[in-house]
């Protein structure tokens, strides 16, 4: 059971997601195994780099860092709901069913299809229905009101060739969290087929840009991953730029000309309490957290230079990481929080460099022509983001965190800010269009480099930075 508060919290740590006690426990050689072997045999595309039976069961890997990943057919009807319940049982459906269309990964079927309407999810399905319309997966739900108010949702996964339920969960919420529950079943679902964790119950923080381009109003904004539930942090009095997320806390930090002074500061998400990280006398650029959120680093200007600082957050200390004439800027933390990677033009042209979290010795990890700019670690720590220009482009890619095996993403007139998602399998940034009327817009792509996606935004958005997944 995993219970939700009105701020959409859990209630107690100790509630953690259970199956319903009338739901099969999955046995090794069950339906994980039939269901993931099928999913071998259908997609001889994918590129699978693993099947290993062992005491738990099977477990496929995909790995979808290279060529195109075909998507996986599945069926998510309406999820049942009696009276005022079955308009937010439907919308449940919807959301779930958006996430994983979304993720590249998965290719929902067409209501219209269906040959079986799910009346009771309690029941076996109608596994031959489901069959001759292709249909691998199937996800079943209800959503019910408890004597206290509180919404239930109940879900269930099945496996249509192996005629066996891989997965059912159910989940306590107020009315107004019931799209977070729906993020929850869908990161489940995510989970459960390609064994990896989801990025649904997620949210962007970025920053939003209105008015005329020569003179733009520029406002910080949080969204869900999925568009919905937008807000405004700032009033957009202050230019604001770069806002980066804590990896602990719904918290972020960015850069702000309040007064005309370039200042970090440090809000609160849900409380909107604001504070000051420190004042520096001369310009501050691309505050970060450090992966324990205890620090952060920015880069600080100083006559033509710019060096690297880590400032702790407790003690309000600053620490000098590079003394260099160069201008060293962007850092970012390897998710063990022992290096960091950043850019800077000390070889003539920006490029990027790696080096231990305590500052040192740098080593260049970047060779290919052009220049390179905001490196961002993986939260695998498998791979660096960065942006690229080079023959009049820009543009998005990443390299393992030596420098090797460099694969560009995707190009674009100005493409920039690569930002992770939690699982480290899809990236967002922004790109900017050309003329008078242009500005920038938010767009995923996963580490395919296809299923590229615009991100919906009431109007011109850029610097996006990725939450980690909610608590």
């Amino acid at each position: 059971m995993r219970t939700l508060n009105e701020d959409g919290l859990l209630e107690s740590k100790n509630t953690v997601m259970r199956k319903l006690p009338c739901l099969m426990s999955l046995h090794p050689g069950n339906a994980v195994r039939s269901f993931r072997a099928l999913l071998i045999l259908f997609a001889l595309s994918f590129m699978w780099i693993g099947l290993a039976a062992n005491n738990t069961g099977a477990q496929v890997v995909i790995d979808i860092t290279k060529g195109n990943v075909d998507p996986l057919p599945i069926a998510i009807p309406p999820f049942v709901g009696d009276g005022n319940q079955a308009k937010i049982a439907r919308d449940i459906a919807a959301v779930v069913e958006a996430d994983l269309r979304r993720s590249g990964l998965f290719k929902p079927i067409a209501h219209g299809a269906f040959i079986e309407k799910i009346s009771n999810p309690d029941a076996t399905p109608r596994f031959a229905d489901w069959k001759i319309i292709n249909a691998l997966a199937l996800v079943t739900g209800r959503v019910s009101r408890e004597a206290d108010g509180r919404l239930r949702t109940e879900f269930r996964l099945w496996d249509v060739f192996g005629a066996e339920q891989m997965a059912g969960q159910q989940f306590f919420t107020t009315n107004k969290n019931w799209r977070r529950v729906a993020h929850i079943i869908a990161d489940a679902i995510y989970e459960k087929i390609t064994g990896e964790k989801g990025y649904f119950d997620t949210r962007i923080v970025f920053v939003s840009e209105s008015g005329p381009k020569s003179k733009r109003k520029k406002r910080l904004a949080i969204m869900d991953q999925d568009s919905a539930n937008l807000r405004y942090l700032t009033n957009g009095n202050d230019l604001v730029l770069t806002p980066r997320f804590s990896p602990l806390r719904q918290e972020i930090t960015y850069m702000s000309f309040s007064g005309g002074q370039p200042r970090v500061y440090l809000l609160n998400i849900d409380s909107g309490q604001r504070e000051i990280v420190g004042n520096f006398p001369n310009m501050t650029f691309s505050p970060r957290f450090s992966p324990d959120g205890q620090r952060v680093i920015i880069s600080l200007q100083q006559d033509a230079n710019a060096n690297l600082y880590t400032m702790d957050l407790r003690s309000r200390r600053t620490t000098r990481l590079t003394s260099t004439s160069a201008i060293d800027t962007s850092p970012s933390y390897s998710p063990d929080g022992s290096k960091i990677v950043f850019e800077s033009d000390r070889g003539g042209r920006q490029q990027l460099y790696v080096m231990g979290a305590g500052g040192g010795g740098a080593q260049r990890i970047s060779f290919g022509t052009g220049s390179y700019s905001t490196p961002v670690w993986s939260p695998r720590g498998d791979l660096i983001a960065f942006t690229k220009q080079s023959g009049g482009k820009f543009l998005i890619g990443v390299m393992k965190p030596d420098g090797s095996r460099e694969r560009i993403l995707t190009e674009g007139f100005h493409n920039e800010g690569p930002t992770w998602a939690p699982n480290g399998r899809t990236i967002m940034f922004f790109r900017e269009t050309p003329g008078a009327n242009g500005g920038p817009k938010l767009y995923s792509i996963d580490l395919t480099g296809y299923n590229e996606q615009l991100v919906k935004t009431p109007g011109f958005a850029s610097d996006p930075a990725w939450s980690p997944l909610l608590e």
